[in-house]
């Protein structure tokens, strides 16, 4: 009898145990509860936000579909923001094109970022080949067998779009032109530039040459976004080297005080191209006009083209950029408490008759449980425009939390003892009560009965 009362009484302890112990927070589908509890409370908070993506721009009621700047007076056309990605008008933005001097752009991203690896630096002196020398069409007029600057070299084609500049950088960074092309190609492919083929670094004629207006805003984009120091070089309104001064082949940085970029360029197959990029009002554009009749026409309708954009549309911004969104208590870890950052750019692009539309929520837990691991998903804000959600950014943590001592993991389970619910406990610790008692008082009845 005593055995039995022994092994009912430590299975009733043991089953008490397990509950109780299930009550610390945890990750998991305790913790997805726990965040939904706390949408509840947070219902109509906070506000704001931004979309991403050309597949994106669609669902934005209205976004291209009911405004439009018109036909542009060129070949192909794509106006983009460049924080989100979202393409605000397109014509024939697949239609095949010779890039010319865009190409130039992407021979800049290899520089940028070959220097930000540590692999090349701006004080660098480049040897300036025959080769390079010998290279027609715009020049910076570097002198054979002499040694450049690399950021020289870097305002010679950013502002003068210098091609022999462009060769003279190619060999210091990969030794020859070929070796350096196909570094372009693997880096249009990165990008995402399916219709893109490059064949020399400064966009001079070549049989298979080859891009789309697209395909060059994603460049210009991703350029920008990875490089915005570049912008310092591009919005030089002239340059002089070895006595000679040119003036920078972008004319609209001499009529509108906004724009700050990007690049020009010229050949008779495909005609004019300008990508010009301009912010106001916290939001960046970018245009890409390719295959205008002449330069006043390329310049008018890349003007055209941002005019439309930042009169029609706004990028909402709730958060400065690096801020924190949210705080969590962290159980059992080293520390007491976690920041909680959005993973990725958190604004919402809107048409301006939409803007007081436009909301946003927060959806955090109050408390994790560690250890916890950097880039850890821990919630998500999600952007709500006529209170249908449109887009989604995951909140992440930043830093490693280990767990912290075994006293204060021990200590935390005993304090946590106060969210459970002991109404409900009770019911169950009765019933466990009741079992205990029949299966002791079960054997005395049999043993009278004998």
């Amino acid at each position: 009898m005593r055995r039995s009362f022994f092994f009912c009484l430590l299975f009733a302890l043991t089953l008490a145990f397990v509950m109780v112990s299930s009550f610390a927070p945890t990750e998991g589908s305790a913790k997805k509860k726990k965040i939904q509890s706390d949408e509840q409370k947070k219902t109509g908070s906070q506000q704001s936000g931004a979309m991403r993506g050309k597949e994106q721009a669609a669902k934005n009621a209205g976004t291209a579909t009911e405004i439009s700047p018109g036909h542009a007076d060129a070949r192909s056309a794509v106006l983009m923001e460049v924080s989100t990605g979202t393409v605000l008008f397109e014509q024939n933005a697949d239609e095949p094109i010779e890039p010319a001097s865009f190409t130039k752009i992407a021979t800049l991203y290899l520089i940028f970022e070959a220097i930000k690896q540590g692999r090349i630096h701006l004080n660098d002196e480049v040897l300036i080949s025959e080769e390079a020398w010998r290279t027609g069409g715009s020049k910076m007029f570097v002198g054979i067998g002499t040694r450049v600057p690399l950021e020289e070299i870097i305002k010679g084609i950013a502002v003068v779009s210098g091609n022999d500049a462009c060769v003279a950088a190619a060999e210091h960074l990969s030794g020859s032109v070929d070796t350096f092309v196909d570094a372009m190609n693997r880096k249009a492919k990165e990008l995402g530039m399916t219709r893109t083929r490059f064949l020399n670094p400064n966009g001079l004629p070549a049989e298979g040459q080859i891009t789309t207006a697209r395909d060059m805003a994603t460049l210009d984009m991703s350029y920008l976004k990875a490089f915005p120091e570049a912008l310092g070089y591009h919005s030089m309104r002239e340059y002089s080297y070895n006595n000679v001064q040119q003036n920078n082949r972008n004319r609209l940085l001499f009529k509108d005080p906004t724009i700050d970029g990007l690049k020009t360029g010229y050949i008779a197959a495909s005609g004019y191209h300008l990508s010009a990029t301009s912010k106001r009002d916290g939001m960046r554009l970018i245009a890409v006009v390719m295959g205008a009749k002449s330069t006043p026409i390329r310049e008018r309708e890349a003007l055209k083209l941002l005019n439309y954009g930042f009169r029609h549309f706004t990028l909402v911004q709730p958060f400065q950029e690096g801020q924190a969104v949210a705080k969590a208590r962290v159980w059992k870890g080293l520390k007491d408490e976690i920041e909680i950052y959005p993973g990725e750019n958190a604004s919402f692009l809107v048409q301006q008759d939409q803007k007081n539309l436009l909301k946003w929520e927060i959806h955090a837990p109050s408390d994790v449980t560690a250890p916890i691991m950097a880039n850890q998903q821990m919630g998500e804000i999600v952007f709500l425009l006529s209170g249908q959600a449109k887009r989604s950014v995951a909140l992440l943590s930043r830093e490693d939390i280990p767990l912290g001592s075994w006293f204060k993991r021990s200590w935390q389970s005993v304090a946590s003892l106060h969210a459970i619910d002991w109404r409900w406990m009770s019911t169950v610790l009765g019933g466990l009560s009741i079992v205990v008692i029949v299966f002791i008082l079960l054997p005395r009845r049999k043993s009278k009965r004998a």
